[in-house]
């Protein structure tokens, strides 16, 4: 029986007040399946990015719930906030947010030295080899090509054994091969490690990694494709989602 690692109920989150008071999410609910991967899109402003940050517990929304693994985070004190982050979520973002002082294998294991684990050294071996960086442990971020650092960041999301991976336009900064090798090291996590990957991008070739696609426009979601994702079905469906009304 599939279980949802992840739950949001009438997501609200508001910035701003009076004229400058914008609403990024209006009452969105939806849940994520464990060991499955969501591409979250839509037009810039509809409200992705904030989804991805109020399911993370980065942000806090002014009304409703986040629940990750039977955990709600809206009540947790910063502190238990900060501790479900390091030990039940990953990250991976287009900045890569590496040390620029430590290696590779450092800030593979950062997080788990954050937590106050010494980490294993074969356990950092095997996630540096996991996505093909087995040989540039020792190198620091400024001797590692940009995919070569994006490939340490999901090394450093899989370090944890997290139950969901939050990617945000991880891509963005690649070029198209490189945008390819990563989009497969996350289509991994969930194939053969059962994690559970919800990333935004504004790519339809990324998003066709995922098992689903999630639309949003207005803070609202606004459509949803779960069959056969290729670039071509998301394209069309953003075409439509977003196409003028006509009058």
């Amino acid at each position: 029986m599939t279980t949802d690692t992840l739950t949001l109920i009438g997501l609200r989150a508001v910035f701003g007040s009076g004229n400058r008071r914008v609403t990024a999410l209006d009452g969105v609910t939806t849940s994520f399946a464990s060991g499955t991967f969501t591409a979250v899109m839509g037009p810039s402003g509809s409200g992705k990015s904030t989804l991805l940050h109020c399911a993370a517990g980065l942000d806090r929304p002014v009304e409703g719930t986040v629940t990750i693994d039977g955990i709600q985070l809206n009540h947790l004190s910063e502190e238990d906030l900060t501790r479900l982050r390091r030990d039940r979520i990953g990250f991976v973002f287009q900045s890569f947010n590496l040390v620029s002082s430590l290696t590779a294998a450092q800030n593979v294991e950062l997080p788990l030295r954050l937590a106050g684990r010494r980490p294993a050294d074969r356990d950092v071996t095997a996630a540096l080899a996991a996505v093909g960086l087995a040989g540039r442990a020792r190198h620091r971020p400024s001797e590692l090509s940009g995919g070569e650092q994006q490939r340490v960041a999901v090394a450093r999301a899989l370090i944890t054994r997290p139950s969901v991976v939050f990617a945000d336009e991880p891509t963005g900064a690649l070029d198209s091969a490189t945008s390819h090798q990563v989009l497969r090291l996350l289509r991994g996590l969930v194939d053969d490690h059962g994690q559970t990957v919800v990333m935004v991008t504004h790519d339809p070739a990324a998003a066709a990694y995922a098992d689903r696609l999630l639309l949003l426009a207005d803070g609202r979601l606004a459509d949803e494709l779960t069959d056969s994702l290729t670039p071509s079905s998301v394209a069309a469906l953003i075409a439509a989602a977003t196409s003028p009304e006509p009058s």
